[in-house]
């Protein structure tokens, strides 16, 4: 079903980089999220009238809120796949993670009903009637979600979208609560316990313990959370593939929604290499990161010179110090200045995410080992932060 749907509906399925595809797959999983949702809603919500079951009720009023967070996941990949505009140049595909957050807080909002109403039908409970009907419904309701929990989780992964993937997780969180408002109904009938308003409890605290998990998630990309590890390997393969480049730093990356990186990088190259050349080599590499990693890459080039013994002996004292200090992650940009009484060593010191000192007590640190290494060496410090 999921692969005839998306052949019959999604364009260029295998292309899914590029903004209209996404949009293309928002869209379908949004419109079978809206559909399947309704009519779920529809049955629940008449079977929970009739039969006077709270839990059959809110599970219902559950999926119409599914429906809504479908719709806002497909007005939000609609939104996202806008192009870019005068106000918006980097194009507005955080739209999608906004659509996911918001996904994400009306599960909240659902858990907290539902544990008030439980509680309140716990106190004062009422009761049930059964019927065959109540469970043809909960039971084909488990066997759509556990479907839709399928269908998102795949297009969730298909075009990596949180979006999805929080749908795909509300989906799931679903199938368990129709589970367990199926076994109170059985067990009801069968052992005359009352458990509706108990099993609505434990429902609605799974579901808030799910929702703020998923609001953590969503929220990550949108506060600039670090970029992916895998990324930033293969960005760091691409550039030091080329062997007039002698090493990188600097590395940060931006992320304006799926499919829409900016980034940036400092390369050291040598200094007394042809700067035609290099500004050649940079653009192609430039060209490489947009065609192979679907990363628009601003390079950066800082010469060094290469095989100078000072220069060397500097770096070479500068990594031990590296090794010895706690929360310095990386040395680059080493120069020397010499004089008849000094030797000025110039260079950025690179403090990790958990580095404990601050940038002028690392400068503090870092000046009086390396003078204890060499008198003559004074450090002359830049401290940058960790973004990559």
């Amino acid at each position: 079903m999921k692969n005839f749907i998306i052949k019959k509906f999604v364009k260029n399925p295998d292309n899914t980089k590029d903004p209209k595809t996404r949009e293309s797959y928002g869209s379908v999983a949004g419109i079978v999220g809206i559909i399947s949702n309704i009519i779920l809603c529809v049955f629940k919500i008449a079977s929970g009238l009739i039969f006077s079951s709270i839990a059959i009720l809110a599970d219902g009023i559950n999926n119409l809120a599914d429906a809504t967070g479908s719709l806002i996941t497909l007005v939000g990949f609609k939104l996202a796949g806008k192009k870019p505009d005068k106000d918006h140049p980097y194009g507005h595909g955080r739209t999608e993670y906004l659509a996911g957050l918001v996904v994400s807080v009306m599960v909240l909002a659902i858990g907290l009903s539902l544990l008030k109403t439980s509680i309140e039908k716990t106190i004062h409970p009422e009761p049930l009637e059964f019927s065959i009907l109540t469970i043809v419904v909960l039971v084909v309701a488990i066997a759509i979600k556990l479907w839709q929990t399928s269908f998102n989780v795949s297009i969730g992964k298909i075009i990596d979208s949180d979006a999805l993937l929080a749908t795909a997780a509300d989906s799931r969180n679903d199938v368990i609560s129709t589970s367990a408002v199926l076994l109170s109904v059985i067990i009801g009938k069968f052992a005359n316990i009352n458990l509706d308003g108990p099993v609505g409890i434990v429902v609605a605290a799974f579901i808030l313990f799910s929702g703020i998990g998923l609001v953590k998630e969503t929220i990550a990309p949108i506060l600039g959370q670090a970029p992916d590890e895998e990324l930033v390997q293969n960005l760091e393969k691409l550039v030091t593939s080329d062997p007039a480049i002698l090493g990188i730093h600097d590395l940060i990356v931006h992320d304006y929604g799926p499919g829409r990186l900016f980034a940036s990088l400092h390369v050291e190259v040598d200094g007394s290499a042809d700067v035609f050349e290099l500004h050649d080599t940079i653009d192609n590499l430039e060209v490489a990161a947009l065609e192979q990693l679907h990363v628009l890459l601003t390079i950066h080039m800082d010469p060094v010179k290469v095989n100078d013994p000072i220069t060397n002996e500097a770096k070479a004292y500068l990594e031990e110090i590296k090794n010895e200090v706690e929360g310095l992650w990386n040395v680059h940009d080493v120069r020397v200045v010499t004089g008849p009484t000094h030797i000025n060593v110039v260079c950025d010191i690179v403090a990790d995410y958990d580095c404990k000192y601050s940038d002028e007590e690392l400068k503090q640190i870092v000046g009086a080992k390396l003078k204890e290494k060499d008198p003559k060496m004074n450090a002359v410090l830049t401290v940058d932060h960790r973004f990559a």
